[in-house]
């Protein structure tokens, strides 16, 4: 029988909340400002009319600097764990709540503590962000936008490490502005960076993040505020009306235009797919534990890095490409986790390869490109219903047909005889109600505003969806 409320054991608060942090759980007293009432810290607000934007770059580390940096990839995900136990300890055995800034002084007495002097050898600005990023966690899943924080492991979570500005040493070149030298605390000599753009020149990089991939490569993510100038509006010839576009994903190709055009499915795990099958037999000969395992695992880890690039530049170039020529860009809301349900039972076979393939298509990532390239180049993304019934709605007619089986690529309308092919009818249909809404957004705006870069037909009113 379930307690009632009156019998659930309650939060402890106040001074016996702190005689609990510092008896039990060994969290030392705030001593540093005691005078002053604890705040809650801010977000760094960055500069009027300017976007965060992160510029990527690969570097080649020297056998010191790959040490340190793998301590440090190392000591960021321990605090993050035993951070994590610090805070679910605290409630399940005392219910109180443990946040950012009691986990910060922790940290200052585990590295005091006898054995664990390697934290030393670690920024500690490095260590608070691996705290921060947890905290993020917690509020994430208290808002219900993510679930419930698990431990990191060695192996198969990332390894990164974030540098805020007091954590490196940033010097430009004066010769080649937008470029310089990037030297990391607890490091005396600057990265050796494969500068493949310049940064904006005169700007000083927010954040730095550190990360090494699978295959051993290592990258650097530089965070600035630049100010993106907005692209001219796009109107269909001889109007003033917007170019739009329908975008209809799928798997018999990528993505359908609603003028027909296409992009294809690059399948690449079926093309490397022999490739990867002959380096994965031979990892699972190698003896577990031995150098040759080693090597064996490496070469499986670049091959899926070559297949992650592919796809990532084949994505980039291609939605640069719509945002470029049109004004509004029209998808579907694609419940994308729900497409990609474990199989199980009978067809499991079939299922399993369907979610390999939907896996392969980059749904998402290309969903992600599109949303920010959106919001910095002054166009509009118009995310649809997913009940919208874009692939049996005849785009002549508007009149709602039957349910399509998957293979019925081609169906005819009852109506009016009109024969449509299933994806770029889809993709007329989600254009057309795509403008309905942006033109409903539009009139409903105030005098002079722009219209926004994103709008969801989920977090509009149900006027506007009945209209």
């Amino acid at each position: 029988m379930a307690q009632s409320s009156e019998e659930a054991p309650r939060r402890v608060i106040g001074a016996e909340a702190k005689r609990v942090k510092r008896d039990a759980l060994g969290i030392a007293d705030r001593r540093k400002h005691q005078g002053r009432v604890a705040v809650p810290m801010q977000r760094r607000a960055k500069e009027a009319g300017t976007q965060q934007r992160v510029y990527r770059y690969r570097f080649y580390p020297t056998p010191d600097q790959a040490e340190q940096l793998s301590k440090t990839f190392g000591a960021c995900r321990w605090v993050y764990n035993e951070g994590l136990a610090l805070r679910v300890g605290a409630w399940e055995r005392h219910r109180v709540s443990v946040g950012f800034a009691e986990t910060c002084r922790a940290l200052t007495g585990w590295k005091r503590e006898e054995g664990k002097e390697w934290l030393r050898e670690v920024s500690s600005t490095v260590l608070q962000q691996a705290l921060r990023h947890l905290d993020g966690a917690f509020s994430r899943f208290f808002q219900r936008s993510a679930k419930y924080p698990q431990r990191k492991k060695k192996g198969r979570s990332r390894d990164s490490a974030v540098y805020v500005r007091t954590g490196f040493r940033w010097v430009e070149d004066p010769e080649r502005p937008g470029t310089g030298s990037v030297t990391l605390a607890k490091q005396s000599v600057p990265l050796d960076i494969r500068w493949s753009r310049p940064l904006p020149a005169g700007q000083v990089p927010v954040r730095l993040s550190v990360m090494r991939d699978r295959a051993w490569r290592f990258f650097l993510s530089v965070l600035v505020e630049e100010r993106i100038d907005p692209l001219p509006p796009v109107f269909i010839p001889g109007t003033s009306a917007p170019k739009a576009v329908g975008l209809d994903l799928g798997l018999a190709a990528l993505v359908t235009l609603d003028d027909g055009s296409s992009l294809a499915h690059p399948r690449l795990l079926k093309k490397y797919g022999e490739e990867l099958a002959r380096r994965q037999r031979e990892l699972h000969r190698k003896k577990k534990g031995s150098s040759n395992r080693g090597k064996a695992r490496e070469r499986v880890a670049c091959l899926y890095a070559r297949i992650g690039d592919v796809r990532r530049d084949l994505l980039d170039q291609f939605t640069t490409r719509l945002v470029r020529e049109n004004q509004v860009l029209v998808v579907e809301d694609l419940p994308i986790a729900n497409l990609m349900r474990p199989a199980r039972g009978k067809g499991r076979r079939r299922k399993a390869k369907l979610n390999q393939t939907i896996r392969d298509a980059a749904w998402g990532e290309l969903l992600r490109q599109l949303r920010y390239k959106c919001a910095w180049y002054g166009r509009t993304l118009v995310v649809v219903d997913r009940f919208f019934p874009s692939t049996r709605r005849c785009s002549a007619c508007h009149t709602k047909g039957p349910r399509l089986d998957v293979s019925v690529r081609e169906w005819g309308c009852a109506e009016c005889g009109v024969v449509h092919g299933r994806d770029r009818n889809a993709a007329v249909n989600l254009r057309d109600e795509g403008m309905r809404l942006y033109w409903w957004v539009a009139a409903a705006l105030p005098p002079g505003k722009p219209v926004p870069s994103l709008i969801r037909a989920s977090e509009l009113p149900d006027a506007a969806m009945a209209s």
